[in-house]
């Protein structure tokens, strides 16, 4: 950041680093056999909506990027704006791999295509004792944390830190807890 960038209040983003998110396919087999966690099927990636000037070119390579991404992988991929303007691209598939290497590849090429920026996380959905538990990867910090919703707006603290102390091994665990960002209405 320059002296230009200070004096008028501009900041450059942070590129998205999404070289982890692979971690999670081999912690997956100590989700599974000692935290009795269940896959989910599903995950999302989540990312800063365009400018008007950026979005014709951004949604028809968007759209070739995904038409790719579902050929390559057999993945079902939707799309759904929240009600902050935040874009979301929800991947459905059984096979837990392809779903880890489908978001890895949409991450990997809106990056390419100069969207890293705008990146934000990736959700992985599981349950444990019939509840959903969430494995958020954030982009720009490069590193996991988990997200246990109870009820409409509240979250297992004591459960989330116990899930961090089990995985921190396996995973790149963001260490300070305050960026642990609960996203209640995710729609994975």
């Amino acid at each position: 950041m320059g002296l230009l960038d200070v004096l008028f209040g501009r900041k450059r983003l942070k590129d998205a680093r999404g070289d982890k998110l692979f971690t999670l396919s081999s912690a997956c087999v100590t989700m599974q056999a000692e935290l009795g966690m269940k896959l989910g099927g599903a995950a999302a990636v989540c990312f800063k909506p365009l400018s008007a000037g950026e979005f014709v070119r951004a949604e028809n390579e968007l759209q070739e990027l995904l038409d790719v991404v579902v050929q390559e992988t057999g993945s079902r991929i939707r799309r759904r704006t929240d009600e902050l303007g935040f874009e979301w691209l929800i991947v459905e598939d059984p096979d837990f791999e392809d779903l880890v290497t489908t978001v890895h590849l949409i991450g990997s090429e809106l990056k390419a295509r100069g969207f890293g920026s705008r990146l934000l996380a990736a959700i992985f959905r599981f349950e444990r004792r019939g509840d959903p538990v969430y494995w958020i990867y954030g982009y720009k910090r490069g590193a996991f944390w988990p997200f246990v919703p109870r009820g409409e707006k509240e979250r297992d603290n004591a459960g989330e830190l116990e899930l961090k102390a089990k995985l921190e091994r396996e995973l790149p665990v963001e260490p300070d807890l305050s960026r642990w960002f609960a996203l209640f209405d995710a729609p994975v």
